[in-house]
């Protein structure tokens, strides 16, 4: 049998799984921001600024905040992408600011969420791994001194930070939760250094590390780059399928994420998977048992390390990984087995 590598490439977009990492679904209503001042803020509304909002899980979290009224800043370094993304007509409260304007919105600020990364669905130069370090160490970086160099009056009380299971190495036997070592890989590196730079920050900051595994949604991430190939018949599991896939809805991301922002005791580590991780080949079955498709058309190791080279280990190895923190305070997963993801994904 002849495998292209054309047919492996859309395969291996199917990792956002070690760091992220990043379209809203249509059947997610947001209502209009009404524009407010500082001066007119309850307790219950919050001003927040957002690195990564015009990614998978920043736009719906943005719809989020907006839903619930509060005061929204994009962090930006492309105004124009962020407008097409967040149009005035329908984001009326909204404030697009670029890097040079970055420090007055986190001053007044009363929480950042920093969400920002270059995708690692690639191949990985030696140009191209030091991007996807830089992406993530050096906008942390900048967030931090911004929080920090902030007068006491005007500091932002939160910073909720995301980092990728990736922290953890990968394993088909062990079980990682937020007290597992770190890995030694390559993506294991690129953690510790984004959680380090994170760990900058002013020690009155309440700061939370959101681990995030693979995330799935209908328009973006993994799942949009698996569901075509399905479609078409050439759906399967990567490799052997045995590799653990530790998964969460994208709505479950967001509401982490937003109790992160928003209750006090979030704080740490925490790591951003559903309850129940399932085996490669698992999810396959159910996404082919949802979409009425079979999936019994695995891409062998040699086409995915044609493609990708030392990456192709994201793909090929994988880990599971429990969120024992967000279960110690009580968040409550919408979505917590994979066939029922899927199934309202694709409904």
């Amino acid at each position: 049998m002849e495998f292209h590598k054309s047919t492996a490439f859309s395969w291996i977009h199917t990792i956002s799984t070690s760091l992220h990492v990043p379209h809203p679904l249509s059947r997610f209503q947001t209502k209009r921001l009404t524009v407010w001042c500082a001066s007119d803020q309850t307790k219950d509304k919050l001003t927040v600024s957002i690195t990564g909002a015009t990614g998978f899980i920043g736009k719906r979290f943005v719809q989020r905040l907006q839903a619930d009224n509060h005061s929204v800043r994009v962090l930006t370094r492309s105004r124009s992408k962020a407008e097409s993304i967040f149009p005035v007509r329908d984001f009326p409260g909204i404030k697009i600011a670029e890097e040079q304007e970055w420090k007055n919105c986190i001053q007044g600020s009363d929480g950042v969420v920093n969400l920002a990364g270059l995708p690692i669905s690639t191949r990985w130069s030696s140009e191209i791994k030091k991007e996807i370090k830089q992406s993530r160490v050096g906008v942390t970086s900048k967030i931090v001194d911004l929080i920090n160099g902030s007068p006491d009056g005007v500091r932002p009380k939160v910073l909720v930070s995301a980092t990728a299971i990736g922290y953890y190495g990968t394993s088909e036997t062990r079980v990682f939760d937020e007290q597992s070592p770190s890995g030694n890989d390559y993506l294991a590196e690129v953690c510790r250094e984004w959680e380090g730079t994170a760990l900058k920050v002013n020690n009155d900051v309440r700061l939370a590390r959101i681990r995030i595994g693979v995330v799935l949604g209908k328009d973006g991430g993994a799942l949009a780059k698996m569901i075509p190939l399905f479609m078409m018949f050439a759906g399967g599991p990567l490799g052997s399928g045995n590799q653990w896939f530790s998964w969460i809805h994208l709505d479950d991301i967001v509401n982490l994420i937003y109790e992160a922002l928003s209750n006090p005791s979030y704080k740490g580590v925490i790591n951003g998977t559903a309850p129940n991780p399932v085996r490669l080949a698992e999810m396959c079955d159910h996404l082919g048992s949802v979409m009425g498709r079979p999936s019994w058309l695995p891409v062998p190791d040699f086409a995915l390390k044609a493609v990708l080279g030392e990456g192709a280990a994201v793909v090929l190895e994988g880990q599971k990984v429990l969120p024992a923190r967000a279960k110690e305070l009580g968040f409550s997963f919408k979505y917590p087995f994979v066939k029922d993801a899927l199934k309202a994904i694709l409904s």
